[in-house]
């Protein structure tokens, strides 16, 4: 695996065996299931991965190749499938406003000009995602909040620039005075 490459995404955890021959519940953790389909492979650590055999979207249930009973496969079970962020950018496909996690990650945070803080990661509740924001410094040693959470939808967000790592958002400094 390349350097660049070697970041690995969890998007997936094996469940348990189900029945006699080989299946296993698959808890999708990803937007994007599309990319769990016969013949794919998937990352169990940075040197071993899983190739998909048969997969049942509608009850959830995979096979892998090489697993065929119940005793193979209970060697799987809680097992994390990852990928990596080059497969994701190629394979999983976006909506105009719509963002990989990972790209947000990272981005300042700024309100009329003043950076607020840094993502540090997004974090979804119920059918919300929020940004998980490490306050800047300047403001944590005015007495803010080290790291406060806002909601990353209208009103609050206004733009996201990628390329520059930096989202504009309204109501951030309200949310954080308020943390």
């Amino acid at each position: 695996m390349s350097k660049q490459s070697s970041k690995l995404l969890h998007i997936a955890t094996i469940g348990k065996s189900v029945g006699l021959k080989g299946d296993m519940k698959l808890h999708i953790k990803s937007d994007f299931p599309e990319q769990f389909k016969k013949d794919a492979s998937f990352f169990i650590n940075e040197k071993e991965s899983l190739t998909i055999s048969e997969i049942n979207h509608e009850r959830a249930l995979v096979k892998f190749l090489g697993y065929f009973s119940p005793e193979d496969t209970k060697k799987l079970t809680n097992k994390q499938l990852y990928t990596t962020i080059e497969r994701t950018r190629d394979e999983c496909h976006l909506e105009d406003g719509e963002y990989f996690w990972f790209d947000i990650e990272g981005c300042s945070i700024v309100e009329d000009g003043e950076v607020l803080g840094v993502v540090e990661e997004v974090e979804r509740i119920s059918i919300t995602n929020y940004l998980n924001v490490k306050t800047d410094e300047k403001l944590v040693e005015k007495g803010f909040a080290k790291t406060f959470l806002i909601p990353f939808n209208q009103p609050f967000r206004i733009s996201v620039d990628i390329d520059k790592k930096v989202i504009t958002v309204s109501g951030g400094m309200d949310i954080l005075e308020a943390s």
